[in-house]
């Protein structure tokens, strides 16, 4: 009796004909890099909240804000404290709206790279790309 494994040692000692196909990319469709550079950005802008608040949340709980606003109150005597400007609200209004902000400006990114790969390929032709078959 054979085992897969017999099979499958009789089939890798045999030596397979390996094919190479060499492409060239000579355009990259518009909308697809947009939509691409789109969920690319938002992974970007969900991480950035994310970090965000985890690194108010490491300050809260080093009492580090606290002593940066007894610093800052030593500096304007008492007329302006440091916590009435930054809270939990203002830090995720801050890192919402640099979210927002970057999720516009990837994906205008990204279109406007596709464009400009798509006239480069008028004049250099295109990448070439090799692959091979095992």
């Amino acid at each position: 009796m054979s085992t897969v494994a017999d099979k499958l040692a009789k089939k890798s000692s045999s030596k397979t004909s390996s094919k190479q196909v060499r492409l060239r990319l000579v355009y990259v469709d518009f909308w697809s890099a947009v939509k691409l550079s789109f969920l690319a950005a938002v992974a970007l802008a969900v991480v950035t909240v994310v970090s965000i608040f985890l690194v108010y949340m490491v300050l809260e709980a080093t009492t580090l804000l606290a002593k940066m606003d007894e610093l800052f109150v030593a500096f304007t005597d008492g007329t302006v404290s440091l916590t009435s400007f930054i809270g939990l609200p203002q830090v995720m209004a801050f890192a919402a709206i640099v979210a927002i902000l970057n999720l516009i400006v990837v994906t205008v990114l990204g279109a406007v790279v596709a464009g400009i790969y798509n006239l480069m390929v008028k004049i250099t032709g295109g990448l070439l790309v090799g692959f091979t078959s095992n």
